[in-house]
């Protein structure tokens, strides 16, 4: 007697089937030209994650794979092996691909033209290629970031000037983390969905649909050493933290995981600005719009403390900016002690004129 697969089995089956390039088709009901660019830019990404992974897990087998290059990259930093390696990957996977004309990466001064491309490459990938590169040499998570822009005109001076506009201009964005298991999270408007890498197949097979982050979460995730260095309000809302239960902190060094782990659990992110550096560290078109893009997706919130992260527009493509980024309950407590703070600087100064 045969027995009938239960509607369980099949469901199970039919995601086991469902493929990135499969899914992106799904997202957008169609298999128009949009669509295949945006499915092929996807797998192209996706490579880009395979072969980044692959050589993570032998990177202390491979000569000359950790460490230092003895650079630093445009923002003054000591780049890595690593950082190198990864951003090869990306330019080496795009260059005869058709498909972008344009690579802007945190690791290059100026975005990568590939002319050939240009005719009909209609999109620029902006990227980090390898966040948290600190946490290689000690085998810790480490990730890509990813971003993609529809091409405004032509940019014959090649000065990218079109990128200088607020992340409510991403069509699409996500990030690959390399842990325990590969995994790729993104999103094209429609929603945030995760993929994990099946190394039996070569391929991301979708494990999470529609993730939606929790309201409030127990996390916090910054980095307590810099306390001193903040301003007022962010050591109130720490000292708040401190003060009421419910909450852990959370902070691996890695943008990447430690958003993945507020993603999927609720919770906060932040990044200040200290005094050394009042806009913080990360990069507004590499990290944090990226990201907030997602966060907005599933329902969450980024935030400068001030303003929404997706309407700040960038002065430069280096730009950096503040990072509160999470549940909405989560950043708009942040927020409150911020808001809070500014008011009483206003009181303060009305009283003295």
């Amino acid at each position: 007697m045969v027995e009938h697969y239960q509607p369980t089995q099949e469901a199970a089956l039919d995601r086991d089937c469902t493929t990135l390039s499969r899914h992106v088709f799904q997202q957008l009901q169609s298999f128009g030209p949009d669509a295949q660019d945006l499915s092929a830019i996807m797998n192209r990404i996706a490579l880009a994650g395979k072969l980044i992974a692959r050589r993570l897990t032998h990177a202390d087998l491979v000569e000359d794979a950790l460490g230092f290059t003895g650079r630093t990259n445009v923002q003054g930093e000591a780049v890595k092996k690593m950082d190198v390696f990864a951003n090869d990957v990306f330019i080496s996977v795009f260059k005869q691909s058709g498909l972008v004309c344009r690579l802007a990466s945190e690791e290059m001064e100026a975005p990568y033209y590939i002319p050939e491309n240009c005719p009909i490459g209609r999109y620029t990938l902006l990227y980090d290629p390898i966040d948290g590169s600190s946490n290689v040499d000690i085998n810790l998570n480490v990730g890509s970031i990813f971003a993609i822009r529809q091409q405004q005109g032509e940019d014959i001076d090649q000065k990218a000037s079109d990128l200088l506009t607020s992340g409510r201009e991403q069509i699409a964005a996500g990030y690959i983390l390399y842990g325990p298991s590969t995994v790729l999270v993104y999103s094209i408007g429609r929603g945030v969905h995760s993929f994990t890498l099946d190394a039996s197949l070569g391929e991301f097979i979708l494990a999470n649909e529609n993730i939606q982050a929790p309201s409030h979460g127990p996390n916090y995730s910054v980095n307590e050493g810099n306390f001193w260095q903040w301003e007022d309000s962010v050591r109130d809302y720490i000292r708040y933290v401190h003060r009421h239960e419910g909450y852990s902190a959370r902070y691996s060094g890695a943008l990447v995981g430690d958003f993945h782990r507020i993603l999927m659990q609720g919770g906060v992110f932040l990044y200040p600005g200290t005094l050394k550096n009042p806009n913080g560290k990360l990069r507004l078109l590499y990290e944090s719009a990226p990201l907030a893009f997602l966060m907005e997706q599933a329902g969450g919130r980024a935030s400068t403390g001030v303003q929404d992260i997706l309407d700040v527009k960038p002065d430069r493509l280096h730009a950096r900016t503040p990072l509160i980024i999470g549940s909405p309950d989560d950043v708009a407590l942040v927020e409150s002690f911020i808001k809070e703070r500014i008011r009483e600087q206003e009181v303060l100064s009305a009283s003295q004129r």
